[in-house]
């Protein structure tokens, strides 16, 4: 089978196992198995030779499984950068870019990203302002240990520091002018109707197994505590959750609380202040 045959063979495949850009991913995986780099497959596919086809074979087989690309290759683009992605964290997403946009928007100096995974947020906003400092603090070992690593990739790991522990509990450190968050805020009983490929991803980085507010509960309840007068709390939400962590932000005495769409015109971002 020549290369071509086998991307017409891969797409065809992922088709019929439900992938969506079936086409899109069998390129992208065949790029991986070639050591080809992204978006330069068509003038080199020709030279792929037989291991590299049998190295796509296997990901193709993952992959029509709906485990995600990122996961099998072991990276995804976010903001222009790449980060290392395990099945220990969350796969970055697209939306979350908003986040960083909103969190950009302003000035700051210390930044604390909860809930960090890869480091994608907090990482993302170290490296585009060269003069802060951030910490990242996740429940999970193995998260924080890709987010060591990606630190490291990224140039900026003399700038940032990582935190084991639950949101708050154990974290020393105060004084920070700019929260931020994309928590766990699916509600248990929607996990069941979402994607395949989630499945593959930490459960506890997508839902909090109960309404998909908690998170936001205890971000409201601790945040303020950790913030400078004035600092700035930038967080994810689901598109259908802003009234009601609006209303979780009010009642903790924050101000300024501020909706933001992504481009699909949903609220996706939600900014506050600490008076």
């Amino acid at each position: 089978m020549t290369p071509r045959e086998a991307l017409r063979d891969a797409v065809a495949r992922l088709r019929v196992a439900g992938v969506e850009d079936a086409a899109g991913d069998a390129r992208r995986l065949l790029e991986h198995a070639g050591g080809i780099a992204p978006g330069l497959l068509s003038a080199h596919v020709d030279g792929i030779d037989a291991q590299a086809l049998a190295r796509f074979a296997a990901l193709v087989a993952r992959r029509a499984a709906r485990e995600p690309v990122a996961q099998i290759i072991g990276r995804r683009a976010f903001y222009g950068r790449d980060f290392r992605v395990t099945a220990d964290t969350l796969d970055p997403r697209p939306e979350t870019e908003h986040l960083v946009e909103t969190a950009l928007a302003a000035p700051f100096a210390r930044v604390l990203d909860l809930g960090t995974g890869t480091g994608c947020i907090l990482l993302t906003l170290l490296a585009e302002r060269p003069g802060a400092t951030g910490t990242g603090t996740d429940i999970s070992a193995p998260a924080l240990a890709v987010a060591h690593e990606n630190a490291a990739r990224l140039g900026v790991a003399g700038r940032a520091r990582f935190h084991h522990g639950d949101w708050f509990a154990g974290l020393a450190q105060t004084g920070f002018d700019l929260v931020v968050s994309n928590p766990p805020y699916i509600a248990a009983a929607e996990m069941p109707d979402l994607a395949a490929e989630l499945a593959h991803e930490p459960r506890a980085a997508l839902t909090d197994e109960g309404d998909g507010l908690g998170a936001y509960r205890a971000i409201a309840a601790g945040a303020g505590a950790v913030m400078v007068p004035g600092g700035r709390l930038v967080l994810e939400i689901g598109h259908a959750q802003g009234d009601a962590v609006r209303a979780l932000l009010a009642r903790a005495a924050f101000a300024g609380i501020s909706l933001h769409r992504d481009l699909s015109g949903k609220p996706r971002i939600i900014a506050a202040h600490r008076p």
